[in-house]
């Protein structure tokens, strides 16, 4: 069975716009991607790469073939690009597809991972009965996470990332949502915000502390109810997909399992990741063909 791949690039990336580079130096170019294309189009890599780029590799390597690729509609970035001659050529085995998450009236923006998963599955309904695995644009998740997923025993499933392995500056660890998982490794709450008590009780057996990169295994039929009736966040008023997930696993306990994995995931969060992603590419990546 070939996998099945959400990435959800619909948001309109207003920390990355909103922020401004610690070098005076990066490429003004890298800026002007910055503040008029999605994250995943940033062209970080090797000859002009975009960021997806790499992330598309990572997922075909692991074993994934059918791609759905969520959009906004205000940027076309994503579509025109791996609908060009030249991209197509890049990954001729993959089919991907695109999903366009909507941007509801009187609002700015569009309304969340959760929603945008939604809109995904809804035009998706052939994969009904099955697991697919969903993840950011924006992170650079390893063949090794993707492929664990995909070949995992349990229809849900997530990676559970050690938090002190990600590389990140302190300041931004710590707004991190933690995990909380039962005895035998399943999941039992993703703690935003946590307090220091709450962080001290998420530890697993070994003193670890969990957090999510959101990048999950979910079965289409679990999951898809609880994404259209998840709440808007109280603060964000947005319908985000780690609520819909605490509520599918409230109703089915013992229903996702945390795999724990320590290692780096790059991240575009800001325009002061820029360099720094740029240089890991340069550092640790293949080049690709």
């Amino acid at each position: 069975m070939k996998g099945k791949l959400v990435i959800l690039a619909g948001g309109i990336s207003s920390r990355m716009k909103k922020s401004q580079p610690f070098d005076n130096d990066i490429d003004q170019r890298l800026i002007k991607d910055a503040d008029l294309k999605s994250k995943a189009m940033i062209r970080v890599g090797e000859n002009e790469r975009p960021f997806l780029d790499y992330l598309l590799f990572n997922a075909y390597e692991s074993g994934y073939r059918e791609i759905v690729i969520v959009i906004n509609e205000k940027d076309n970035s994503i579509k025109k690009y791996y609908e060009s001659r030249d991209s197509k050529k890049l990954f001729p085995e993959l089919m991907i597809s695109y999903v366009v998450q909507p941007i509801p009236d009187g609002r700015e923006k569009p309304l969340g991972t959760a929603d945008a998963l939604y809109h995904a599955l809804k035009l998706n309904s052939v994969w009904s009965d099955f697991s697919f695995t969903v993840c950011n644009s924006d992170n650079l998740y390893s063949q090794f996470a993707f492929k664990l997923l995909l070949e995992s025993e349990y229809k849900n499933a997530m990676i559970d990332y050690n938090r002190n392995g990600l590389n990140f500056e302190k300041e931004r660890i710590e707004k991190f949502s933690v995990t909380k998982k039962d005895d035998e490794g399943f999941l039992i709450d993703i703690i935003e915000k946590p307090t220091v008590n709450e962080i001290e009780s998420s530890k697993d057996k070994s003193g670890a502390i969990g957090v999510s990169m959101n990048i999950f295994k979910l079965n289409y039929d679990m999951i898809l109810p609880f994404l259209e009736i998840v709440p808007l966040h109280s603060v964000r008023k947005e319908k985000e997909l780690p609520g819909a997930i605490k509520m599918m696993i409230e109703k089915f306990p013992k229903s996702l399992y945390a795999y724990p994995v320590s290692e780096e995931v790059p991240d575009l969060t800001g325009k002061e990741d820029i360099l720094k992603v740029k240089m890991y590419l340069e550092k640790n990546f293949p080049k690709l063909s």
